[in-house]
């Protein structure tokens, strides 16, 4: 079996991200661990913001949008499959989407166990740095 994607956005989501890239050109998306914005997926233009050698990239959204977690935040999320969907609201004061009236969530389910046998099998995924 091939490994799951560890990280899918929702079709409202990939719009919002396609807008924003039409503002601000190539992006990325940060999983935060808490602190002053929760645990929000956090939107920012590509080479504003700097990962890591802590930073773990679960994977690619919406034509190549990377998307990195905190290693620590990791160790909670790794049996979960992540979805980036948005809602209506306000968010977080960093994120790009906040002017736009919505904010980024994710949403997650718990992997199956072949699901997590696969993705031990195909090895820790990449760290930034």
């Amino acid at each position: 079996m091939a490994p799951p994607p560890r990280i899918l956005a929702t079709p409202a989501a990939t719009a919002m991200i396609a807008k924003l890239e039409g503002i601000h050109g190539r992006l990325m998306f940060h999983q935060s661990g808490g602190c002053c914005d929760g645990s929000a997926p956090m939107c920012y233009p590509a080479d504003e913001f700097r990962v890591g050698g802590q930073d773990i990239l679960l994977g690619t959204i919406a034509d190549d949008v990377p998307v990195w977690i905190g290693a620590a935040q990791f160790e909670y999320w790794r049996h979960t499959q992540v979805t980036i969907d948005v809602v209506p609201g306000r968010g977080a004061g960093f994120s790009l989407e906040g002017p736009e009236g919505v904010r980024f969530i994710v949403r997650s389910r718990v992997f199956t166990d072949a699901e997590a046998d696969a993705l031990q099998a195909a090895g820790e995924p990449r760290r930034g740095g």
